[in-house]
């Protein structure tokens, strides 16, 4: 009873921080008219679901339970979604599988928005009103997802897998999707360690940016500083990492660094995930300066999304929610120009955040509304300065951007229909 008073009493307002210096942002009104506004008076208006109360659902009261339904819950009748994929593949001769929904998208104008995901299966509850047709009440958008090298069925084809710090992946993904849909702007929508690299790629490029906007959500900062975290969350991310390790090993050289890192990475008897690090990602997350790196902390402190807001350039929303036993020490200071809104809810666990739906037992995912709302405002009303990246051109049958030789990607041929979230299961397995 006692558990039960206190989840009714207690206050659940979201936090909402912003920079002390609001830009002003170019919005459409109505006719086609436009008008500025400062970003803070933009995000009020056109989502208001951002400031309103989250309550978990009584029977899941704090982050563990909350966290622990992610992965125990059914959630695919709900929420399906089918993709069409498409295989790229990069320069350095990595592979990288974009999912793309709705699979016939021919009825589509050129210029609709195209919402850009990593990393999550958490994904369907927003894809699924995001990509709905307006006349059943979604927003009618395109998307497309980014999966990792390795991840959800993507072959490994070079010696390297991802990080929370490689944002080249993304970057190229990029490339290809701006190429394929140059009218569309690009909206981006990320989780957990896919959140990191998103926010670091939008830090680097600055106004290059070729994503609008960003919704990031649970991102990593701090990882498994709670007990049941270093020994619950910490020991299942390893399990994982070191099968997905297994299934790739052999088509490693044995002679590489990377092969050899792996070979000592799945001996590892209780393998965490900071074990992984230290022995596997500092050395086979990425395949260019600044890698490898001398130890598990240094990969660490360079991935650090956090260090890098100041210089972000575009319309980021970061949602976490502050009994996330995943996450620890979720920083809510804003620096720069202005440009990232910091939003904290009082519970909600590791990408959870389920409120009371109609029927008993029943739930629903709170952060679907104010995400949606964000992706309304950034991709129809929020008006972007020219964007200053950098023109593509194809070079040896690899599209690049012009000046930076090192990053290409080509499309494979050959293409499949991917329903829900095949290859995703597991402990955690969208961190």
């Amino acid at each position: 009873m006692s558990s039960f008073f206190n989840w009714w009493s207690a206050s659940y307002t979201t936090e909402v921080r912003y920079s002390k210096e609001s830009p002003l942002v170019v919005t459409k009104e109505q006719h086609s008219n436009t008008t500025s506004v400062g970003l803070r008076d933009f995000v009020e208006r056109r989502c208001p679901s951002l400031y309103s109360e989250f309550r978990p659902a009584w029977w899941l009261p704090n982050g563990h339970m909350q966290t622990l339904y992610c992965v125990l819950g059914k959630f695919s009748a709900r929420d399906k979604v089918v993709y069409k994929r498409t295989l790229l593949r990069l320069l350095d001769g990595g592979t990288l599988g974009l999912d793309f929904t709705p699979v016939d998208d021919s009825h589509l104008p050129p210029d609709t928005p195209i919402i850009v995901v990593l990393h999550g299966t958490h994904r369907r509850a927003i894809l699924s009103p995001a990509c709905m047709p307006v006349h059943q009440g979604g927003l009618g958008y395109r998307a497309v997802v980014v999966n990792f090298r390795g991840c959800a069925g993507v072959p490994v084809t070079s010696p390297q897998l991802y990080s929370a710090g490689h944002t080249d992946d993304l970057r190229q993904a990029l490339f290809y999707i701006s190429h394929r849909y140059p009218e569309a702007p690009l909206l981006g929508l990320s989780f957990s360690l896919g959140a990191n690299v998103m926010t670091r790629y939008v830090a680097e490029e600055g106004e290059r940016s070729r994503l609008k906007s960003a919704c990031i959500l649970g991102c990593v900062h701090r990882l498994f500083a709670t007990y049941i975290g270093r020994h619950v969350y910490s020991k299942g991310m390893g399990r994982n990492l070191v099968n997905l390790l297994k299934r790739h090993l052999g088509t490693f050289n044995p002679d590489h660094e990377v092969a050899k890192a792996a070979a000592v990475t799945i001996a590892l008897t209780n393998p965490t995930i900071d074990l992984f690090d230290e022995h596997f990602t500092r050395i086979g997350g990425g395949s260019s300066p600044p890698w490898p790196f001398a130890s598990a902390n240094d990969y660490y402190e360079y991935s650090s999304s956090h260090n890098v807001l100041s210089t972000i350039k575009i319309p980021l929303l970061a949602i976490n929610a502050a009994d996330d036993p995943v996450v620890q020490d979720v920083p809510m200071d804003v620096e720069g120009d202005g440009w990232v809104i910091m939003a904290l809810t009082p519970c909600g666990g590791h990408l959870g955040w389920f409120e009371p739906d109609e029927g008993w037992g029943q739930v629903r995912r709170w952060i679907k509304r104010p995400v949606v709302e964000w992706l309304r405002a950034t991709g129809e009303d929020f008006v972007r300065s020219p964007p200053r990246w950098r023109p593509l051109h194809e070079e040896g049958g690899f599209l690049k951007e012009v000046g930076i030789d090192r990053l290409g990607c080509r499309e494979l041929d050959g293409s499949n229909i991917i329903v829900g979230t095949e290859g995703e299961a597991g402990l955690l397995a969208g961190l």
